[in-house]
């Protein structure tokens, strides 16, 4: 969806371009949960590249018609998405968007999602494939309510009795996680087991498991999230190497390549990504 860098109390609704967005007022009630309300106002359509990010983001769709995933994997149209935190190159493009919009962290996606995020394999995945009956009447309930606040809180509601039971992230998988966002993914992962306690092993499949990514990839990920809004705010290629820790310009360009499927020159030309 367009991109959106409204701070911690965002206005309920907000227009960028042609897009309606809507915010929930107040947030929502679970940590680790953003969302927004999306409405293609004008028309023209949604075609998007889906950038990787530090979030497993999920996609109610409520339009007349469904969205076009494109990927290595082929065209598949779908009412619902879910992008696991590095989902491949890949495009989404729809007519008459309207949908809403949830950005789950990793350990909100654990709880949230019903499957271990390593099973999502890199991909988009269907949410009717994902979340079955209870995505259908998602939507249904969502496309039967006209206001944006009453479809946030239905989807704030859902959300929150989905978490409750549900089994916490391990405190030292957590904790990792945390320790590689607050270095902006400049880290050592060699350390990263020693300040948890447990073997490198250990922490590389139990990370794996409940992340969906090992410490060396979802570190790669929260340094290139940094670089990619770098580059999309107008920051020179050069700048955002060294600002973000990379060995050299080439070292971002191989990164880049590797999770946007382009270079940093072209996601610089980017106008919009997956964030709400």
């Amino acid at each position: 969806m367009p991109r959106d860098d409204a701070g911690d109390t965002p206005p309920e609704h907000t227009a960028y371009d042609h897009w309606e967005v809507a915010h929930p007022l107040g947030g929502t009630s679970l940590d680790g949960v953003r969302m927004a309300g999306f409405r293609d106002l004008m028309g023209s359509g949604l075609d998007m590249r889906v950038l990787p990010q530090p979030a497993v983001i999920v996609v109610i769709g409520l339009g007349a018609g469904p969205v076009t995933v494109e990927s290595a994997s082929g065209h598949r149209p779908l009412r619902g998405l879910v992008a696991s935190l590095s989902p491949g190159p890949a495009r989404i493009r729809g007519e008459g968007v309207e949908c809403v919009e949830v950005a789950l962290s990793p350990r909100a996606a654990y709880a949230l999602l019903g499957v271990s995020p390593l099973e999502l394999d890199g991909s988009i995945t269907g949410l009717d494939d994902l979340w079955g009956r209870h995505a259908r009447l998602l939507r249904e309930q969502l496309a039967d309510t006209a206001s944006w606040q009453e479809r946030l809180e239905l989807t704030d509601g859902f959300l929150r009795r989905r978490a409750a039971g549900a089994p916490p992230m391990a405190a030292e998988v957590a904790a990792t996680w945390d320790a590689i966002v607050a270095g902006r993914g400049r880290v050592r992962v060699g350390d990263l087991a020693a300040s948890c306690g447990w073997s490198r092993k250990r922490l590389w499949a139990r990370f794996s498991d409940q992340v969906g990514l090992t410490p060396k990839r979802a570190a790669m990920l929260v340094r290139f999230d940094h670089a990619a809004r770098a580059l999309l705010a107008g920051e020179r290629a050069g700048d955002v190497a060294v600002a973000c820790g990379y060995a050299d310009q080439p070292h971002l360009h191989r990164d880049v390549q590797a999770l946007a499927g382009c270079t940093p020159g072209a996601l610089a030309g980017l106008t919009a990504s997956t964030e709400p």
